[in-house]
């Protein structure tokens, strides 16, 4: 008898977990798994407010385009791979601040940090071109500083700065993401047996080498999947940022994959292309995630897949 109660009660805990996961499972399937369907476009010459069967079958010939497109798309796909190995580089970032953050003793100063800190992640695009411009601008904060100390030289604006746009979206990137990414980082943190330490400490063990023989090495699993992931998503930058900071100056250097795409679709209305960009765009990442782990499979014998 209470062997058969025990498992009427995993039953209803299994159904009541199911049930609370079920819309979120929606969510994923409405969002992520239902715009595939509109992959058919891209055989099509999609004309917007056409049913199907009104439009013509056109074949590969939308496929065809990426040979006579190739001009622009090498200098998007550039751009891309540019800014999205800047962003690989620099994702030992958050895994170094969480762990100088759980460093700090004083809980309100950890506390105010990692507020301070993952605030700008909540922070819209368009907020930080704003600031960016009342700060780099020719007319901005710094111009009237330099002015206003008597200085002859004339600040370059950095948004309009061919040359800077990597460095300078990427250097905000990182403002914009530290704090966030390492919340990740600290959980993890958390996770870490803490008799670990204690049996470190006991042999004398100084901060900095439990940092580096337990800290470290506790965080590796999780550093490894948001690298998988980081590489599985090396087409995906992001539209946002490189939207509100577009300009005619930098163009040549600031347009990537999904700014591309949207350019396609949306100004030159050629749905159906922007719609094979896509598709294309996701094949190669699920291509990516599934090297990317294979990889790590035999390297590590670990993989997130």
């Amino acid at each position: 008898m209470e062997l058969n109660k025990m498992k009427v009660t995993r039953k209803k805990g299994s159904y009541r977990l199911f049930f609370m996961a079920l819309p979120f499972v929606m969510l994923i399937f409405a969002f992520a798994y239902v715009p595939i369907f509109g992959w058919i476009y891209g055989f099509f010459d999609y004309k917007p407010g056409l049913d199907l069967s009104q439009m013509e079958f056109v074949g590969l010939k939308n496929f065809a385009k990426l040979a006579t497109d190739w001009g622009d798309l090498s200098r998007v796909l550039r751009n891309t791979f540019v800014m999205s190995s800047l962003g690989i580089l620099a994702s030992p970032i958050p895994m170094i601040f969480a762990i100088l953050l759980n460093e700090i003793r004083r809980p309100f100063f950890r506390k105010f940090v990692q507020t301070t800190t993952t605030l700008p992640y909540f922070i819209s695009w368009i907020i930080v071109f704003s600031l960016s411009f009342a700060i780099f601008s020719n007319e901005g904060l710094i111009s009237n500083i330099l002015k206003m100390m008597g200085s002859s030289k004339t600040f370059s604006n950095i948004l309009g700065e061919n040359n800077a746009v990597w460095m300078f979206q990427w250097l905000l990137g990182i403002w914009k993401s530290i704090g966030w990414n390492g919340i990740i980082y600290i959980a993890a943190i958390a996770g870490i047996d803490a008799e670990l330490y204690e049996a470190a400490r006991v042999d004398g063990a100084n901060r900095f080498q439990l940092i580096r023989n337990i800290t470290v090495p506790g965080l590796y699993p999780t550093y490894f999947v948001l690298l998988l992931l980081s590489i599985s998503n090396i087409l995906s930058n992001g539209f946002d940022q490189y939207f509100v900071f577009y300009n005619t100056l930098v163009a040549n250097r600031i347009e990537v994959l999904d700014y591309y795409i949207y350019k396609v679709g949306i100004l030159i209305n050629d749905y159906s292309y922007s719609t094979v960009l896509g598709m294309i765009k996701t094949v190669l990442s699920v291509s990516l995630l599934f090297t990317a782990n294979t990889l790590s499979k035999k390297l590590r014998g670990e993989s997130i897949v």
